[in-house]
């Protein structure tokens, strides 16, 4: 037997979420929206569904998917036959805003090293710099292994849900 969907509740849990995400830093409305889209049953809306639904101004709702949209945390597409954009959560979003992550950090040490050029052997700065490399260098080295295990796992969990929705 399935569980019905209760929209009132998994629209108030997404906005929890959303002001959660906001909470971490993410842009308030941004993460709203974000966390709209993801709790929606299809994982698509409009903007006129998510201005609705947030109680928030289409400019406010145009902002917040434009950031989505550069963060590659959500997509712009068209139904056929429609000229009404719609909005869509990107499979896997977690890992690739986290692996794009991955590329600032490679730019971050190498800004990072020609800080440390600049600074002076021997230095109080010189020392703070090699520490924050010291700990870049780790971070990335992190990435790298959580990226190997995450793909690994993902299969594992893509094999989990299509064994238990194969069965409704």
């Amino acid at each position: 037997m399935s569980a019905q969907r209760d929209d009132e509740a998994a629209q108030r849990y997404a906005e929890q979420f959303g002001n959660l995400l906001a909470e971490t830093g993410w842009p308030r409305m941004a993460a709203r929206v974000f966390a709209a889209i993801l709790g929606s049953e299809p994982g698509r809306m409009t903007a006129a569904e998510l201005s609705e639904q947030l109680q928030a101004s289409p400019a406010a709702i145009s902002g917040a998917v434009r950031y989505l949209e550069q963060m590659r945390l959500a997509s712009r597409e068209r139904d056929p036959g429609s000229r009404r954009d719609v909005y869509v959560v990107q499979d896997d979003f977690w890992y690739q805003s986290m692996m794009r992550q991955d590329r600032f950090l490679t730019r971050w040490e190498d800004s990072v090293r020609l800080m440390i050029e600049a600074a002076g052997e021997g230095t109080d700065t010189d020392r703070r710099l090699r520490g924050t490399l010291g700990f870049l260098k780790f971070i990335q080295e992190e990435v790298d292994g959580l990226s190997d295990r995450w793909i690994k796992r993902k299969a594992e969990i893509d094999a989990e849900l299509d064994a238990q929705y194969s069965n409704k």
